[in-house]
């Protein structure tokens, strides 16, 4: 069996806001619970899984997703819509821009507690060939 990504957890400090956000903005259903998290089942079959971070200090984590062109315009018109910023590159220093690294397009945005979130058309590298 070839070793795959199957879940990670998230902390948040509201795990159903945060897994919510998720789902609305990638245009995928609504997460489930399954105690003590907020399940975000992503198409490929891991999971994103929410808790909630208590005293833990939250640290802000990357999540970047592989989407079609399609699904690139609708997100980014959700991300546009709800008046989000957004930039170019990871460290912020490119703000209302989309990147077209590798002939694809990329643009970051930040969810609730912090986490950068990224989509991505190409994956970094290009396609195989």
């Amino acid at each position: 069996m070839a070793v795959q990504l199957n879940h990670t957890i998230a902390h948040a400090t509201d795990p159903l806001v945060s897994a919510t956000f998720f789902t609305e903005m990638l245009g995928l259903d609504p997460p489930t619970y399954y105690a003590p998290f907020q399940v975000v089942e992503l198409d490929n079959g891991a999971s994103i899984d929410f808790l909630a971070a208590g005293d833990y200090r939250i640290e802000a984590l990357h999540y970047a997703f592989l989407v079609t062109d399609e699904e690139f315009d609708e997100i980014f018109g959700r991300i546009t819509e709800r008046g989000l910023d957004y930039w170019a590159d990871p460290h912020k220093n490119r703000p209302g821009e989309v990147n077209d690294h590798d002939g694809g397009r990329g643009v970051y945005w930040e969810a609730p507690d912090g986490h950068l979130l990224e989509i991505i058309t190409v994956p970094y590298g290009g396609w195989p060939d």
